[in-house]
Parts: C-alpha cells; structure tokens; sequence
C-alpha cells in the first residue's frame, strides 16, 4: 500500500513540475508573449530561438531539462528518508509524469513541446551514462547534418539499444521504449518530411504562413 501511494504521488508530482512550460514562461517574463501563437506555434527551445533569440531558448532549453532532471533528484533524496515507501518504480514513475507533462501540460491547455530537452533531463535522472551518450550522438549528427529533428530521432534511436545493455531493470527499459515510442509520436511530421527530402536545417528555417500549423521543431 505504501509503494502504491508513492507511486501515484511520484507520478502526479512529476507531472505537475513538468507541466510548467519553460518557453510560455520565459516568453512572457521578457515580454515577447506566448510562443504558441508565435513563429512555428510550437513550446520548445527551437522555436524561442525564433522569436525571442539565444538568451530566452538557453533558458527555455535549460528549464525543459531541469524539469525532467530535478523532480528524480528530490525524489532519490527523499528516498533516503523512505526506503519502504520510494523504490525503482516509484523513480521512474515520477520521470514519466515530467515528460509527459512537457508533452501534455495541465496549466497550459495540454498544449506542450516534442519533449526532446525534457527527456534528456529525465534519462540524465535516470541513466547518466545513456543520456551523455545519446547527447553524444544528438551532437555528431547535428554536427554533420544541421538537422535538429533527425539529430534528435537518431539520439532517440540510441538510447533504446543503449538502455538495453546499461540499464539493469526491466522497468527503467520499458520507460525509456515509452518515452522513445512518444517522441517518435510528436515528431510524426518531422519523420514525414525528413522522407520526402522536405525537412530544413538549422538557420534555414523559412517563414510559416497564416495558414501553416506545421513545424520544423524538434524539442
């Protein structure tokens, strides 16, 4: 009974803290208004970069990743205190509830980002050695092809086949498929793009018409 009341609780907290969308947040505080209505529409780092510059997208990106990372830090502090209560599931059962939150957030009409920066700051949580060499890979095929969604669908890649041989725990693996399985979901029109030979590099982006609610944004 008690793992179940730290499971639901993990989750729930983990959900609440990544629904705190750190684009609408950092837009607004800097007076450039809500990125959902502006350039592709879409509440990521990429698309603050866009309309708000290097400066407000650092932030953004470092909050999405903060978002993921911190709720699994205070709940391995906490398990210190509650060895019976705080276990594995409960540890991964919080990181769902951040990324899914990113993806879904509550105080934001669900209407959240891909999730890139928030799973990377969930995988450092959970795995550190996966997530700095998923970033490892982001890094070399951006490097070589300027691409930012196939950059991140190839990190994404990745970290499944890594999470296999570095993570022990059946659990942690079968999150991490979850997470990989949403991630391919929520870049669906990236994937078709990237197919057709369609989808821009970084810097290229060209400008989105009224009537355009598509988008090259990976995070």
């Amino acid at each position: 009974m008690q793992h179940l009341l730290f499971w639901i609780f993990g989750a729930f907290a983990g959900y609440l803290c990544g629904s705190l969308s750190s684009a609408v947040i950092v837009c607004r505080a800097m007076g450039y208004g809500d990125p959902r209505t502006l350039g592709s529409g879409n509440p990521g780092a990429t698309n603050v970069l866009r309309i708000a510059g290097e400066k407000a997208a650092a932030l953004t990106l470092a909050g999405d990743s903060l978002k993921g990372f911190l709720p699994l830090v205070f709940f391995a502090i906490l398990r210190r205190f509650f060895p019976a209560g705080v276990d594995d599931l409960t540890i991964i059962l919080v990181g769902l509830g951040a990324f899914f939150g990113h993806l879904y957030p509550i105080f934001f009409e669900l209407k959240g980002g891909k999730g890139v920066a928030t799973a990377f700051g969930v995988l450092l949580g959970w795995n550190p050695v996966v997530a700095l060499l998923s970033v490892g890979i982001w890094g070399a095929v951006f490097w070589n092809t300027k691409i930012s969604s196939l950059s991140a669908l190839t990190a994404a890649g990745f970290a499944v086949i890594a999470t296999i041989f570095y993570a022990p725990l059946d659990y942690l693996r079968l999150a991490v498929f979850v997470m990989v399985g949403m991630l391919i979901y929520r870049h669906r029109s990236n994937i078709e793009r990237l197919i057709k030979g369609e989808e821009i590099p970084f810097g290229q982006s060209k400008p989105l018409s009224d009537d355009d609610d598509d988008d090259n944004d990976e995070d």
